[in-house]
């Protein structure tokens, strides 16, 4: 009875194999995009496949965070099935009734929860918060259109004010090392007025689309600076400071450079306790600023031919740093005009001159002015 039995089963094993392979399984495919009710895809919960009214889900598939589905599923005509994670169980969110599958082909089928029919499934207020979450969604759409718009003539101004700042550099290059030196400032100026009306131009227009943004005002007087619109500069730094007074968090950086240039305006206007008061206000509101917020005094001071200013901005300067050669040459040059000549006619220069001088050469023996400073001390007989 035993090898009777075990010579059934071998029979019957043999017997099944080739049914099994002459049957081969046969499947569809489907994939698709789930929009939300606000038209933005859906970028989380399942699809799944019913055949008797979402009671039973035979094949789900994840939704992925770009809001796509897909899968295989066996050959037949589905409820296509959409469920957020927490939606409990026997319940749905969405369906799609009469969807095929048919075997070896791929089935697209999308699930769109800002049709009308769906939206109309929705209670009362359901809409409302819908309509709600739509128009907050469109505000934040065009905040981020107005915010790109202005980062993109952002980085346009950065580059032209570093175009403007390297003016000469490129007037030189342009016109050759033969050019005249008012041939040289002649171009150099073309360059800064053509930068900076630019940025005056996008500036205007963007102060005027975020209204209640520092650095777009900062930006705004720096270019009515460097086109000496001092008045028009001076409102746009206060506008800019005004604004950061009244922010949670200011900016130290914006507050320094906008007192800055408010110090600058001042100084190119001969204000000079103004000046002092903003320039050392910008220094205050950003120290890791200060040294070169000061120096900047110092040599606008210099450009305007104003001695006891500029001898008293670069000792602020030195003050913080020593080793900066070309504070003393400035300093050097302010006292210089509180020379003498002696009764032979010779140049008598003051001590603190003479000191400035010499601790330029000190720390710049081959400077762009050494030669210069060499002269004025072996005029006044000073090694």
């Amino acid at each position: 009875m035993k090898r009777t039995l075990i010579l059934g089963l071998g029979l019957l094993a043999t017997a099944l194999l080739p049914a099994v392979a002459q049957t081969p399984a046969t499947v569809g495919k489907i994939h698709g995009t789930v929009t939300n009710p606000t038209g933005q895809p859906q970028t989380s919960g399942t699809i799944s496949l019913s055949t008797d009214g979402g009671a039973t889900l035979k094949f789900t598939f994840q939704i992925t965070p770009a809001g796509d589905y897909s899968g295989e599923a066996a050959p037949g005509t589905y409820m296509v099935v959409y469920r957020a994670a927490d939606t409990p169980a026997g319940k749905m969110v969405d369906s799609i009734r009469g969807v095929k599958i048919v075997a070896d082909q791929d089935t697209v089928q999308d699930v769109d929860m800002s049709r009308a029919e769906y939206i109309k499934s929705l209670t009362a207020e359901q809409q409302k918060q819908l309509e709600d979450l739509k128009k907050a969604n469109a505000e934040a759409m065009n905040a981020n259109k107005v915010i790109n718009a202005l980062n993109a003539d952002l980085r346009v101004v950065s580059q032209d004010i570093k175009d403007a700042e390297g003016a000469r550099a490129s007037a030189v290059q342009e016109l050759g090392a033969g050019a005249t030196r008012d041939a040289i400032e002649a171009k150099a100026n073309e360059i800064r007025t053509a930068k900076f009306t630019e940025v005056l131009t996008l500036m205007t227009k963007d102060t005027q689309a975020k209204p209640d943004e520092p650095i777009l005002f900062s930006h705004l007087g720096r270019a009515n600076l460097g086109l000496k619109n001092y008045a028009d500069a001076e409102t746009a730094y206060k506008k800019a400071l005004d604004l950061e007074a009244a922010a949670k968090k200011p900016n130290g950086e914006v507050i320094g450079v906008s007192n800055a240039g408010l110090g600058e305006v001042y100084a190119r206007q001969g204000k000079v306790p103004e000046a002092n008061a903003a320039f050392d206000a910008a220094a205050k509101a950003d120290p890791t600023k200060a040294g070169f917020h000061l120096r900047n005094e110092a040599i606008i001071f210099f450009q305007e031919k104003n001695g006891p200013a500029q001898v008293a901005a670069a000792n602020e300067a030195i003050a913080l740093d020593p080793n900066q050669a070309i504070l003393y040459y400035i300093k050097g040059q302010g006292l210089i005009q509180n020379a003498t000549l002696d009764a032979k006619g010779h140049i008598v220069l003051p001590d603190d001159c003479v000191k400035a001088y010499q601790q330029y050469v000190k720390l710049a023996p081959t400077g762009p002015y050494a030669p210069e400073v060499k002269g004025i001390l072996a005029q006044a007989g000073i090694k």
